[in-house]
């Protein structure tokens, strides 16, 4: 008899490894074949079409402010809000799109909606170089260009921007997707997925600001937007090639509803008395694999418990309004979204530091010694090395710190992933104070030689800043796309991805808001502005010195929030013993981070 139920739950566990339960599908709508579906093999493609995303986005956000100020003229102040603007718009289109994906149209079919409409945006772009109506000049020698091929132009990058909004959330989540949470082997494998996406990203971002860039700087802008657009559409037919190997998740409506309906809920049970066991709270039985995983119950935010007290123990909990009761679960998500808020506030001012490297530090790259024998290096090529530095970080962190960290920790993950961003959001003190005393030393060749000026200063002077901040986002942005994925409730998780981008928005608008305010102080109080009509008339150095300092400060802020967080967690346990576990792994947690 018991041979027979060995037998039995063998070929249970068997059925179970060969098929994929965790509410996906595979490209017929069926549960997914396990050996023929996901993981690498699927994630390839995807990674793929994020190389050539990469490709053009960085062939043209790292030149724009060049291009700005030399073929639409504006000055140097003006560029660097513009890009400061357009920047943002791309990185906060994602929480739009994001939702979209997650509500309504899934990952796959809102990569496919806003790969055409980035398309179309890089067409346009192309047309308004090479249709003579369209064109900035007849001439090279125009001092202001036509007021349509201005508008071509703005249209053009900020349709790339909705495309991207579009693009970025949905297809970093769908890649993660591909490895299934519940699988130990797979969701190692999804911890080194981040790390690899961002070898491709980086190695998509290093094409694009040497290859492409060159092409800008030597034949013609016209020509690389030709290239990125041949890239970009064969990317698309790369990525559709690989659906029958994709694992889809069904989109379930709002994810922002049963947040709603937490709320509701509590507020209408208020009056209650808190119950004296968490078992006691309302929750589905773990094998309704329908609803996905389970969280524990944790103690913070206790007023939200309320909404998952069962007022009448005669009518069916299942029966009962979503908006007068809620699940364990929901109202755990409900938690998790709100403790997010103080860790999104605090990287704000590291995306400052990281919205500098394509702006400020490229213009200082212009003023230069950019020779290399009888090469010109074109001046948004040095954002190589900040590529360079990140995919020399990920590829060291992947390779040979996380299997010694597994082991001296205990943590699959080698280090928890606050502990990774916090990390890097210190190399961009470092990087700030190192531009400061490059800065300082460039003006100072500039007030020796006012007619030779900096051009006797080599731009590998840059080097170390670049690659410093290369190393940093290594640790910090790699960490952050882990962070609002695998917190968020999984019916977010392309929202997640959209609250990292919207770091990096949010701060390049807080950077113009920095310039703003600094540029009408310091014009106030000493008749001359840090921000001058130029680069030598300016005191970038000041300035730089003010973002250490403002980082500095912040990171000590970021220390203190991440040690008091508490990590999601999944239910693998009876409710009341998942309460007791939680507040282990709470305890846990705050002393790793000490």
């Amino acid at each position: 008899m018991k041979e027979r139920k060995v037998v039995a739950e063998t070929k249970q566990v068997d059925e179970e490894e060969k098929w994929v339960y965790d509410s996906s599908v595979d490209h017929k709508g069926k549960v997914p074949l396990r050996a023929s579906t996901g993981v690498w093999k699927a994630s390839l493609f995807i990674i793929a079409i994020e190389f050539s995303e990469r490709l053009s986005y960085f062939g043209i956000a790292t030149s724009l402010i060049i291009y700005l100020t030399k073929v639409i003229h504006e000055d140097l102040k003006t560029a660097a809000k513009s890009v400061n603007y357009w920047a943002g718009v791309t990185t906060l289109m994602p929480l739009f799109g994001g939702f979209i994906a997650d509500a309504y149209l899934g990952r796959f079919s809102t990569v496919f909606v806003s790969s055409i409409i980035y398309l179309m945006g890089l067409v346009l772009l192309t047309m308004s170089w090479f249709v003579p109506g369209l064109k900035a000049c007849d001439s090279n020698l125009c001092t202001e260009p036509r007021k349509i091929h201005e508008i071509v132009f703005f249209l053009a990058i900020y349709l790339i921007s909705i495309g991207t909004g579009g693009h970025k959330p949905a297809l970093e989540s769908f890649g993660a997707d591909q490895f299934e949470d519940d699988h130990p082997e797979e969701r190692k494998q999804k911890m080194s997925y981040f790390n690899w996406w961002n070898f491709g990203l980086c190695s998509g971002l290093l094409f694009g600001v040497t290859f492409i860039v060159y092409v800008q700087d030597h034949v013609s802008w016209g020509a690389a937007d030709v290239v990125l657009t041949i890239v970009m559409a064969v990317s698309l037919v790369v990525f559709i090639v690989g659906r029958p190997f994709y694992r889809f998740r069904k989109p379930n409506g709002s994810p922002l509803t049963p947040l709603l309906q937490v709320v509701v809920a509590a507020i209408k049970k208020r009056n209650l008395p808190y119950p004296s066991n968490p078992a006691h709270l309302y929750e589905i039985s773990k094998s309704d694999k329908s609803q996905g995983r389970l969280l524990c119950h944790t103690k913070k935010l206790k007023f939200f418990d309320k909404a998952a007290i069962i007022e009448d123990t005669n009518d069916s909990a299942e029966k009962q309004s979503p908006w007068r009761l809620a699940t364990v679960t929901k109202v755990e998500e409900m938690k998790l979204v709100l403790n997010m808020i103080p860790i999104w506030m605090a990287t704000l001012p590291f995306g400052v530091c990281v919205a500098q490297a394509s702006t400020f530090f490229i213009k200082q790259g212009v003023t230069m010694d950019r020779k290399v024998w009888n090469f010109v290096i074109p001046p948004a090529s040095i954002y190589s090395l900040a590529a360079i530095g990140m995919i020399i970080s990920v590829t060291i962190y992947e390779k040979l710190l996380v299997p010694v960290l597994r082991r001296t920790t205990g943590n699959e993950r080698g280090i928890n992933i606050l502990q990774r961003i916090g990390i890097g959001m210190s190399f961009s003190i470092v990087t700030m104070v190192v531009a400061a005393l490059v800065e300082k030393k460039r003006l100072g060749l500039v007030e020796t030689d006012p007619v030779k000026g900096s051009h006797s200063m080599s731009v590998f002077w840059l080097a170390p800043q670049f690659l410093i901040i290369g190393v940093g986002d290594g640790f910090s942005i790699v960490g952050l796309q882990e962070y609002f994925y695998d917190q968020v409730p999984d019916s977010m998780r392309s929202l997640g991805i959209a609250f990292y981008l919207s770091v990096i928005g949010a701060a390049n608008f807080l950077s113009s808001v920095v310039i703003t305010i600094i540029d009408h102080a310091t014009e106030n109080s000493t008749g001359k502005s840090w921000f001058g009509k130029d680069l030598n008339s300016s005191r970038l150095d000041k300035f730089y010195w003010v973002l250490a300092a403002m980082s500095a400060v912040n990171t000590c802020v970021f220390v203190l929030l991440a040690r008091r967080y508490s990590y999601k967690n999944v239910q693998n346990v009876a409710v009341a013993d998942c309460y007791r576990e939680g507040d282990d792994r709470d305890n846990d947690d705050a002393a790793s981070m000490a």
